[in-house]
């Protein structure tokens, strides 16, 4: 009977090691060669699924994006009921109070930036406000305003995408060192507090 093989898991534990590749040693450190022994399998199966370094670091980057979205997402569900602006804070909040993996995908991102000067996809995982979350976290901005009795903004969308470059921002430095996530996030309440409130 021929064994099952988990090529998604497989794919998975190669990513990994790149991530855990770029985080220790910079995108310079990333060479199928040292994915494979940091992942435990032979060149051959690296070669297998990525024939060539740019296929391996842009799943990478791909992988990186989905899973720091899937850490916004869960403090969404989290939040569950508790109102449009406990939602809004809790998602914003995902990226300055970072899990370790999201940490980790922040710190990889950084690892991987210099490559935007020739590649600007290489750092799409520092920009997650796609049109989809903008569109939500605008709707937030409005629902928690009308919560507060405030008027609606001229335009929310402008502001969800100055929360996310802010929270962004913000979770750099507390991957870089520079800040920690309570400062970060009393900074980013700051500035939700004064959007929420603006007349």
């Amino acid at each position: 009977m021929p064994r099952y093989v988990d090529h998604e898991e497989r794919r998975g534990r190669l990513v990994d090691a790149v991530w855990t590749l770029a985080v220790r040693g910079g995108l310079e450190e990333v060479t199928l060669r040292r994915v494979a022994a940091e992942a435990g399998v032979s060149m051959g199966q690296v070669q297998h699924y990525y024939p060539s370094m740019q296929s391996l670091i842009g799943d990478a980057l791909d992988r990186a994006v989905l899973a720091v979205n899937a850490d916004i997402e869960r403090a969404v569900r989290e939040a569950g009921d508790a109102g449009p602006e406990a939602v809004l804070r809790a998602c914003l909040r995902a990226l300055v109070s970072p899990s370790d993996g999201t940490l980790r995908l922040l710190r990889f991102s950084l690892a991987a930036a210099g490559r935007a000067v020739s590649d600007p996809a290489t750092c799409q995982v520092l920009a997650p406000g796609g049109d989809e979350l903008l569109t939500f976290t605008a709707g937030l901005i409005t629902a928690a305003r009308r919560d507060r009795g405030r008027p609606p903004l001229q335009d929310e969308r402008t502001e969800a995408d100055i929360c996310w470059s802010l929270a962004t921002s913000l979770g750099v430095d507390v991957a870089l060192g520079y800040r920690t996530h309570r400062s970060a996030g009393s900074t980013l309440d700051h500035h939700i507090d004064r959007l929420l409130g603006a007349g």
